[in-house]
């Protein structure tokens, strides 16, 4: 299997958490609904390659997102492996109660840094959002869960435009005054460019925000995922969230395409002689059978490249 030519750059972390989302966030933008037994055979193909942070699913009302429906067949059926995290989002205090009823440890928020996107996503304001989260947090911090928080649309909106820095940062920074102990930096509709990706970095950390608090969520509509990646590394981020195959979108955005695909990311990190723990080998054959599932090609560029 060809690999990538490992020449080690300075300035960048020597090892990076990458944050698997495609069970989630790929499959939920997804045309029709993959059975929950394949949900599970994924969960633990990923597991198998080396990823140790796999977001499983949601406990959203399947009428608002039928294709997360099943979630507690799920993760009751989780094969839950030593040193493998997998978290759940949840949208509200009922999915937090769904959650510990089915032993979850680690739960996830998803706020955004837009009033239209809030009320699209949430039905409601982005105060109202937060001030339904506070509940949820507090109640998650009681019994001992983990609480990462997702913040969208936070380099640009389809309905808003421009969505300045300063609007990201107090949004964000309420999240984590929950409680929350990350905070995933999204960009939701894939308009954001690496000095933008720089700048927003720096203002959190100019409010008293330390980076390793944060991570970064990139979409690569405009094919600058990649490039945004590197610069959030400069900036000191060690946890990026990506998705198997390039998996997903988001069904509230319809220029959401894809995430940043799994596969393209280990390829940069391995040629920069960053630690992942990941098999790139063994994660190309899990999307490739993931791709079989779905019916169509992987829009990877590595999985592309690597079943030639």
């Amino acid at each position: 299997m060809t690999l990538p030519m490992v020449v080690p750059a300075s300035g960048l972390p020597t090892r990076v958490r990458i944050h698997e989302v495609g069970a989630r966030d790929g499959l939920q933008n997804e045309k029709s609904t993959v059975p929950t037994d394949i949900k599970a055979e994924f969960i633990d193909r990923l597991a198998d390659a080396g990823l140790r942070t796999i977001e499983a699913t949601s406990f959203v009302h399947p009428k608002w997102v039928p294709q997360l429906a099943g979630a507690e067949e799920l993760v009751a059926g989780l094969e839950r492996r030593p040193g493998v995290r997998y978290p759940v989002l949840v949208p509200n205090e009922r999915g937090l109660d769904r959650a510990l009823q089915h032993g979850i440890t680690e739960i996830a928020i998803f706020g955004s840094a837009t009033e239209s996107f809030a009320k699209r996503n949430l039905n409601r304001t982005v105060a109202e959002s937060i001030e339904m989260f506070a509940p949820v947090v507090a109640r998650a911090g009681e019994a001992g869960l983990d609480v990462r928080a997702y913040v969208s649309m936070c380099f640009g909106d389809p309905w808003e435009g421009e969505v300045a820095i300063d609007q990201v940062v107090d949004v964000g920074a309420r999240l984590l005054e929950l409680g929350c102990s990350q905070l995933s930096l999204g960009d939701t509709i894939g308009v954001a460019t690496a000095g933008h990706v720089t700048a927003l970095l720096a203002a959190f950390t100019a409010r008293g925000v330390s980076v390793d608090r944060l991570a970064v969520h990139f979409h690569d509509t405009y094919g600058q995922a990649l490039a945004n990646t590197l610069a959030a590394l400069r900036a000191g981020i060690t946890t990026v969230d990506a998705s198997a195959g390039g998996l997903g979108g988001c069904p509230y955005a319809k220029n959401a395409t894809g995430n940043l695909a799994t596969e393209d990311l280990v390829w940069l990190l391995d040629g920069l002689g960053i630690e992942t723990g990941v098999d790139l080998e063994s994660l190309v054959a899990t999307s490739r059978w993931m791709a079989e599932q779905l019916g169509r090609p992987s829009p990877s560029r590595v999985v592309q490249a690597l079943s030639s």
